[in-house]
This record gives structure tokens, C-alpha cells and sequence, in this order.
């Protein structure tokens, strides 16, 4: 499964997976002063239950740390990966 980094202006960003044109995940952020604001997670149905939104946010981690940046929870699955793991101690607020 292959994310696709998506700059949807005003330091919006986002990783997507897509079939077809069709949107099945995404993980989207707002980025303000060197934080990415984490704000929504997206998983449809057919694709619930396969680790999909951790890939995500293992994958905006990855970015965060290829471009010096930190991440702050907003959306609810953030906030549990982050109280959860200890994996993302590096890039969290």
C-alpha cells in the first residue's frame, strides 16, 4: 500500500491512499510553526481493520522527521497512538 503526500495549500497537508480516484484513507494535518496539528484520520470501511490508519500516521511521522517537525493530537486516533505508543516520543508536542 502506497500513500501519496498531498500539499492542499494554506500549510494544509495530508497522506492519501486512493483506488481509482476514489479516496480511501487519508491522514491530514495543519502546519504551524514547525508543528504538524494533526486534525483527521480517515479509514473507510473496507479497509478498517488492517493497521491502515497506523501506516498513516507512521508515515506523517516519517515526514515530520525528514523536515525537522513536530506533531500535535487533535484528531482522536492521534491522541491514542500518541498515550498508547511510545514510538512517537520524538516528533509529539
Amino acid at each position: 500500500m502506497e500513500f501519496t503526500y498531498k500539499d492542499n495549500g494554506n500549510n494544509n497537508g495530508a497522506f492519501e491512499y486512493e483506488v481509482n480516484g476514489e479516496r480511501l484513507a487519508e491522514i491530514t494535518w495543519v502546519l504551524r510553526d514547525g508543528v504538524m496539528v494533526m486534525d483527521h484520520t480517515y479509514v473507510s470501511n473496507e479497509l478498517r481493520g488492517q493497521g491502515v490508519a497506523k501506516k498513516l500516521l507512521d508515515e506523517a511521522a516519517n515526514y515530520a522527521r525528514e523536515n525537522n517537525f513536530k506533531m500535535k493530537a487533535l484528531c482522536s486516533y492521534v491522541v491514542s497512538s500518541f498515550d498508547n505508543s511510545d514510538s512517537y516520543d520524538d516528533v509529539k508536542v
